[in-house]
């Protein structure tokens, strides 16, 4: 027993010794040889290509504002949407223009064709220092209770639709222009008109009590003598008035040639309307510019508008020396509305104020003097020449008659041809 552990416990040892043996004479695992990580080389000296020149940024234009002033609601909507449509014509084709130093801005400011309301507007206008001119007013009671507001803040303002004289020649203000005409030259043509075309010796004048009314009053009674026309009668109705039974029975009594009307739409829709139903068709309904619109025709009905005579500071666009091109730039404009009667002078007022300001740049007092001399041989009018007062010195005064529902060029028309006749005419 004792053998056989001594003969285990010799193998053991053996077998330890050998494993340290082993252990110690085994080679021990190699190390990786440390390697640097080579050097960053320097890149390759070369050339950097050339900069592509880049296009340069297109220089941002100053704004400049130009403010509209006419009536967007009301009777005389259709009026100034036709300006103010032609005003914005006139500004798209400026800011097309890479000539042109500055972009235009429109800031369209219903006036309603009311005094009160007018120069509230008018004030609007000038209390905003990027607003360098005004093209405004069709209305000429809104444009003579505006004259003193622009005058006073500075602000240029061209008119392009009011006709009372008083607006230019009733005071010196270079801030105030006018690119139409006034009652003055239109109702000596319309007092010849009436003697030499009508063959007319009598007149009942009805007149609005605006200043417009009251203008156009005080000038047929001034050219009327001159002509040999006897004025029966003058009465005057306010613009708000809707029944005016007994000043047309009155004149119906007096049975003149022509009943002459210095008034706008809003009251020559009724009055023509009522003229009718009195059975006054025998009788000349002859209005001024105020009822040269669409909107009359549309209101009292093509029937009762026919042969009724207004008149206008101009030809059909037609027969305007630019006013085919004018006519093809609007309707390509996609503009839903006409540009109306006074459209092109409006388009006219909108050129002058943005040349004033590419000559003179965006200084109110600068530009009020630029435009203030203005003398243009060449517009969409024909020449445009500014007086001492502002006003317009080539002005024209064309008569319109009512032909199946559109207004008609009297030249071109078949009354003046003798085709159809007038009320009265033999």
């Amino acid at each position: 027993m004792f053998k056989k552990q001594k003969s285990l416990l010799i193998v053991l040892s053996i077998i330890l010794v050998l494993s340290f043996v082993f252990t110690a004479c085994a080679p021990k695992p190699t190390e990786a040889p440390a390697v640097e990580a080579p050097a960053a080389e320097e890149p390759a000296a070369t050339e950097a290509p050339a900069a592509t020149e880049a296009p340069e940024a297109p220089v941002e234009k100053e704004v400049v504002k130009i403010s509209f002033l006419g009536p967007l609601t009301g009777q005389n909507a259709a009026m100034g949407t036709g300006g103010l449509n032609s005003v914005t014509l006139a500004v798209q084709e400026a800011n097309a223009n890479p000539d042109y130093k500055y972009t235009y801005e429109i800031v369209p400011i219903d006036d309603e064709c009311k005094p009160e309301v007018a120069v509230q507007a008018a004030l609007m206008a000038a209390s905003d220092p990027e607003i360098i001119a005004s093209v405004g007013h069709y209305c000429s009671m809104t444009a003579i209770a505006t004259a003193d507001t622009f005058h006073n803040n500075g602000l240029a303002n061209i008119v392009w639709g009011a006709v009372l004289p008083a607006i230019t020649y009733g005071n010196d203000y270079i801030e105030i222009s006018r690119t139409n005409g006034t009652q003055v030259e239109q109702n000596q043509a319309n007092a010849k008109f009436m003697a030499e075309e009508l063959g007319a010796k009598t007149i009942s004048i009805l007149y609005d009590t605006s200043d417009y009314g009251k203008g156009h009053l005080e000038w047929i009674k001034h050219w009327a003598p001159d002509y040999g026309l006897t004025i029966l009668s003058e009465q005057g109705v306010t613009i708000d008035q809707g029944d005016f039974t007994t000043e047309l029975t009155k004149i119906k009594n007096e049975n003149p040639d022509v009943l002459y009307l210095g008034g706008l739409t809003d009251i020559g829709v009724p009055i023509r309307t009522q003229m009718v139903k009195l059975g006054m068709t025998d009788i000349v309904f002859e209005g001024t510019s105020g009822i040269k619109t669409d909107a009359f025709i549309e209101g009292v009905g093509a029937e009762n508008a026919e042969s009724v005579v207004a008149w206008l500071d101009g030809p059909p666009l037609e027969e305007l020396p630019g006013g085919p091109a004018f006519k093809a730039a609007y309707d390509a404009a996609g503009f839903k509305e006409p540009p109306e009667a006074y459209g092109p002078f409006a388009y006219v007022a909108a050129q002058i104020a943005i040349d004033a300001i590419e000559k003179v740049g965006p200084d109110r007092a600068a530009v009020a003097a630029e435009i203030n001399v203005t003398d243009l041989a060449d517009t969409i009018i024909g020449p445009v020449k500014f007086n001492e007062y502002g006003q317009n010195e080539i002005p024209l005064a064309s008569p319109y008659v009512a032909q199946d529902g559109v207004w008609v060029y009297w030249p071109n028309s078949e009354y003046a041809s003798g085709i159809r006749k007038m009320p009265g005419a033999e």
